[in-house]
């Protein structure tokens, strides 16, 4: 989990959804936007409720996003304020149990990749 100072509240969440930018991958979209005055990166994630009704699950994405992102949060330029959003599959692909055929987390990290290479 990052630190406190590193997530975003819902007013920020708010003002990132009416004047940030979409990069889109096949599961789950960042909008972001670059603040050149400030240098802290802030990032959340969102997990709607048309991914899950049960919030084990909507928690589950969300505590991932943060661990694999935990990785990456370096590359990230200062002052950005972004939002990682899953998309209706994500349960299917970065949820449950850790296997030989699907690595949830594997499978998140290269979506985090390639979105992280679009900015």
């Amino acid at each position: 989990m990052l630190p406190k100072e590193n997530i975003n509240n819902t007013k920020q969440i708010e003002q990132i959804f009416k004047s940030g930018h979409f990069v889109n991958s096949t599961n789950l979209t960042f909008k972001f936007f670059i603040l050149s005055k400030n240098k802290n990166k802030r990032i959340s994630f969102i997990t709607p409720k048309t991914v899950s009704k049960k919030a084990v699950e909507r928690n589950l994405l969300r505590r991932r996003g943060y661990y694999v992102l935990k990785n990456y949060f370096n590359l990230l330029p200062a002052g950005i304020m972004g939002v990682f959003i899953f998309g209706k599959k994500s349960v299917d692909i970065f949820g449950g149990l850790k296997n030989k055929k699907n690595n949830p987390i594997s499978n998140l990290d290269k979506e985090i990749k390639v979105i992280l290479e679009k900015i």
